[in-house]
């Protein structure tokens, strides 16, 4: 019974997995792994399967799924030995590359199964990844680039399956484990705003109650409505204590110079893997000097710390300062039912992802 490894983009919303899955399984394919990916445009949903005597072949698998609400679906072959459980794989890659580390190649293309892994220093390092689309019936050969430090990368090369915003994030989470670590991260830190000022930002504390509570008095209803989708005058004292619980996630306040609390930035945890919803509020006063930018920065580095491969912010439409913030940090926008709103997704490594060929 052949293995196969399919990949395919699903809209994010209950029963589409189900209805995955039992088209698989009336094409007489048994699934044996699955995980779910995030990437540039959605979810991505991986099967590992094997098809029993008189299954489907891999052309009407793809149909099937297209017709299931599958899209960009690729089908290419897998080996039993991919069969093993993705986290203690992971582990012991890590644990080998401690050992070697002149193996990093070896292991970041075992660990996203890429065909091919190479050192590029230079220039090159800082070439954007290719996709090689061949005239005949050949799969195409897609590429990620893996930083290791200024002008130094490993390219690695798959054919069939490009490689997800996941992978990528998987990738560089090695790659960290083998840089020196450089000493322990402050809780709190200085940013030096356009015209000067210095603001500490640090993360949000119970007793900053009072002061969260006098800027969202000092901000203006509009400002608030930005935020809460409503002119929300004060914040519940349980709002603020569930901003402070590290299950919830992570929020951040910006101190002025006479220590009054100027913003607020929230990194909050969501159920789908890898991703995190990102907001803002700002006072007034201080919207357009530089301050929201600065937050974003520091929170897509705090996101790719803590392994995330996507933020995401909800705003309204007319919202127009948080679309140019985070479209200018590379975020993209998304349209949902509601004209109303609008969605904002952020790659945390600013890798521009590339697609997979539309099948048909």
């Amino acid at each position: 019974m052949p293995l196969l490894r399919i990949r395919t983009r699903i809209e994010d919303r209950p029963g589409r997995l189900a209805g995955l899955t039992a088209a698989l399984a009336e094409h007489g394919a048994n699934i044996l792994d699955l995980s779910v990916q995030v990437d540039t445009d959605g979810v991505v949903d991986e099967f590992v399967v094997d098809v029993r005597r008189g299954g489907a072949w891999p052309r009407e698998l793809t149909a099937a799924i297209e017709a299931a609400g599958g899209r960009d679906t690729v089908v290419v072959p897998a080996r039993p030995h991919e069969l093993i459980d993705e986290p203690t794989r992971a582990l012991a890659l890590a644990d080998r590359l401690r050992a070697e580390p002149r193996s990093l190649p070896a292991v970041l293309a075992d660990l996203l199964r890429a065909d091919s892994a190479a050192w590029v220093t230079g220039a090159a390092a800082l070439r954007e990844p290719r996709t090689a689309r061949p005239d005949g019936a050949g799969l195409p050969s897609f590429e990620l680039m893996v930083p290791v430090g200024p002008l130094r990368a490993v390219r690695l090369r798959r054919d069939g399956l490009p490689f997800t915003a996941t992978e990528a994030a998987r990738a560089d989470a090695m790659v960290r484990a083998l840089l020196p670590a450089d000493g322990p991260r402050p809780t709190s830190r200085r940013v030096l705003l356009r015209d000067g000022t210095e603001v500490v930002v640090r993360p949000l504390e119970r007793r900053d109650y009072a002061q969260v509570q006098a800027m969202h008095e000092r901000c203006s209803p509009e400002t608030r409505r930005a935020r809460y989708f409503s002119p929300k005058p004060a914040l519940p004292r349980r709002a603020l204590d569930l901003f402070c619980e590290p299950a919830y996630g992570l929020t951040l306040v910006a101190e002025g110079p006479d220590g009054s609390v100027l913003a607020l930035a929230h990194l909050m945890h969501v159920l789908e893997p890898g991703v995190a919803e990102l907001a803002f509020l700002v006072e007034d006063a201080w919207q357009g000097r530089g301050l929201g930018r600065e937050l974003t920065g520091l929170m897509l580095v705090l996101g790719r710390d803590r392994g995330l491969v996507e933020l995401r912010a909800t705003v309204l439409a007319d919202n127009a300062r948080m679309r140019r913030l985070l479209t200018r940090a590379g975020g993209r926008v998304r349209y949902a039912g509601d004209p109303a709103v609008v969605e904002l997704r952020v790659r945390v490594d600013g890798r521009a992802a590339d697609r997979a060929p539309r099948a048909g």
